[in-house]
């Protein structure tokens, strides 16, 4: 699956690259079929520390998913969106067997 990472007005480091590929990587293990994955990274201007926001969506064969997640840290933040989308993998893995 190919996944492309976008950071919005900041660099995003080796480490965090590293840290999304392996999150959103872990994905496919709950469907085989997605193809590829955008992934953009940014800061929010809120005034609070929660002002990262990691938006994921995932492409599979018929449907889009979507995960958007804003915490304190760009990790949390792809954490919990990844979850999110495991939650939505797994409902429409049911609509489809119930076809």
């Amino acid at each position: 699956m190919e996944t492309n990472i976008q950071s919005v007005h900041f660099d995003a480091d080796k480490k965090l690259i590293a840290h999304v590929e392996e999150k959103v990587g872990k994905l496919k293990t709950f469907h085989e079929g997605l193809i590829n994955c955008d992934v953009i990274l940014r800061l929010d201007k809120a005034d609070n520390s929660n002002n990262k926001v990691a938006e994921i969506k995932l492409h599979a064969p018929g449907h889009e998913l979507f995960a958007k997640k804003q915490c304190s840290t760009f990790e949390e933040a792809v954490d919990t969106a990844c979850d999110a989308l495991k939650t939505q993998i797994k409902k429409h893995k049911e609509k489809d067997f119930a076809k």
